[in-house]
């Protein structure tokens, strides 16, 4: 992309997809002594419409926050009056907001308040901010965060004794980036009454050494363990998180967000909820809210969805949509609990985690389709993907045929075949393309050259399956940035690397931007909710 690129955002406006569903000019419906008149007009730029039949306009009015016509110049003269302001953009690129499809917003607010560890790349690093933190808490409190990947500095993972000396009186657990693992000091170990004879709960392993000493690693369920320790975090400093994590977005572009909630393996479903009541419902009704949300909450809770919406409908307002339900099949490739078929390369007993029954998630999701919920199920490794696609062919199969857009997020790493599975069963794939860039310096020595190639991150092939694909960031897991996003997706080439990785399912421009718009959109059902209203009631613009 040559020309520089710009975003525009008449208030929220510019939300994802507004501009699919509107014509090159929308009709003017009120009486022509009665035109309303445009508050901003832009001009003489490269607007980007996500409509097939006109793609690109060169003009845009817009009128109370509201797009009010898009097209040439001259179409909008009958519109411009007394107050109208126009911007000349001189050629430049103005695309619609985005919508990050994978969020944990809340939780990215929160870790932006806590010990920050993301781009860590060294032990001193890691131990010097943990040691600052501690500095400034009190004794005996906790001091939480994360955001760590050991693949930054090499692989080796970090263990309570790195940081045990320098935390002598405080608890401390810090999650990795991807939430699947985390690590507890031996203050923290000891509250949990963590030792060598402690079990592995289900779905979930507590690391330990060849002697039996736990190291201070926990994976996905393991963590319930110290929920009931952890001090749950205030209605104020949730809040707080919402507007610093809705602000850090809207500088972003993006102006819509898929939310999945503080809900990961071994989490509280309670979390999710008591976050819409106290948080967004708070911000919806004190005019804070600023910038939309599609809410999902955890499938185990499926009725509670089922008799909210009974009572309200999805649309709770212009800025909160009740989305649906979600669950995990597996971990994540950077803790190596991603499932998959064959082993690890660099851990040949192990073939993954299965975090959840396939008989209960099958059992869930009947409930939940029954009732019209979409599903989405995180599976990253390839025995995960085709597990949830078995579970969503029976869904079909027993519930009957309908447009309902099962999910599956992350689909990273997919057996062959897979794509095509996903297109026949026109399910989502709602993938995050900068988790590439993460995985592309580990991911050889995790499954070997040849699987790692074949079958990771495919975009282009899952597009040649006719798959609606849904670009995210899966924040605070990676930066919230779709501009990166778009060009990761593009051209596949990790920060120090000089050429692509996989550039066979590198994709083009236009696609990249429809999977942040349109596609976005569409794969969460608010094609018509969020944006519908703008086409329908020209008069209230």
């Amino acid at each position: 992309m040559k020309s520089p690129l710009i975003l525009v955002s008449a208030s929220v406006a510019l939300v994802l997809a507004i501009l699919a569903s509107l014509p090159a000019s929308i009709p003017n419906t009120w009486p022509s002594w009665r035109s309303p008149v445009a508050d901003l007009v832009v001009k003489n730029a490269k607007i980007y419409t996500i409509d097939e039949s006109l793609p690109f306009a060169d003009s845009m009015a817009v009128r109370n926050g509201r797009i009010l016509r898009i097209g040439n110049y001259s179409s909008m003269q009958d519109i411009v009056g007394y107050g109208t302001k126009e911007l000349d953009l001189r050629g430049k690129i103005v695309v619609p907001g985005f919508i990050d499809s994978h969020v944990h917003l809340l939780s990215g607010g929160l870790q932006m308040m806590c010990v920050d560890l993301h781009g860590v790349d060294s032990k001193a690093e890691f131990t010097r901010r943990v040691k600052e933190a501690v500095r400034n808490a009190k004794q005996g409190s906790w001091v939480l965060g994360g955001g760590w990947n050991n693949d930054l500095w090499g692989g080796e993972l970090p263990l309570a004794s790195w940081i045990d000396d320098i935390t002598p009186y405080n608890p401390v657990f810090l999650y990795r980036m991807d939430g699947h693992m985390s690590l507890a000091n031996s203050v923290a170990l000891k509250l949990a009454g963590i030792t060598k004879s402690s079990e592995d709960p289900n779905g979930g392993t507590i690391m330990k050494t060849t002697s039996g000493e736990p190291t201070g690693l926990l994976f996905d369920s393991a963590v319930e363990i110290f929920l009931p320790l952890i001090p749950e975090v205030s209605v104020e400093e949730r809040r707080e998180a919402l507007q610093k994590a809705s602000n850090l977005a809207l500088m972003r572009g993006v102006t819509t967000v898929v939310d999945f909630g503080r809900y990961f393996p071994g989490a509280s479903v309670k979390h999710s909820w008591e976050d819409f009541s106290e948080v967004y419902q708070w911000a919806d009704l004190s005019g804070k809210m600023v910038i939309r949300v599609c809410l999902f909450f955890p499938l185990d809770t499926w009725s509670r969805l089922r008799d909210l919406i009974n009572n309200v409908g999805h649309t709770m307002s212009q800025w909160i949509y009740l989305g649906g339900v979600k669950a995990f099949a597996d971990g994540s490739l950077g803790s190596h609990s991603a499932l998959f078929y064959e082993p690890y390369a660099d851990e040949p007993d192990n073939y993954g985690l299965q975090v959840t029954d396939p008989e209960s998630l099958l059992n869930l999701t009947l409930a939940s389709d029954k009732f019209g919920l979409q599903v989405a199920i995180h599976a990253i490794g390839d025995r995960a993907n085709d597990l949830i696609l078995d579970v969503y062919e029976s869904v079909v199969s027993r519930n009957g045929v309908r447009d309902r857009r099962f999910r599956i997020e992350h689909a990273q790493h997919l057996a062959p075949g897979t794509p095509a599975r996903f297109g026949k069963l026109g399910i989502v794939a709602s993938v995050q393309p900068e988790h590439l860039l993460v995985d592309a310096e580990s991911v050889n020595k995790k499954l070997g050259i040849d699987r790692a190639q074949k079958g990771s991150y495919l975009f282009q092939s899952l597009l040649d399956s006719n798959v609606q694909l849904a670009f995210g960031s899966d924040w605070p897991v990676v930066d919230i940035n779709p501009l990166g996003g778009i060009k990761t997706a593009m051209k596949r080439i990790p920060p120090s690397w000089d050429i692509a990785w996989v550039p066979s399912e590198s994709i083009s421009l236009n696609d990249a931007l429809k999977a942040y718009t349109l596609s976005a959109a569409r794969s969460a059902s608010i094609e018509a909710t969020f944006v519908g209203g703008v086409k329908a009631y020209p008069g209230n613009l």
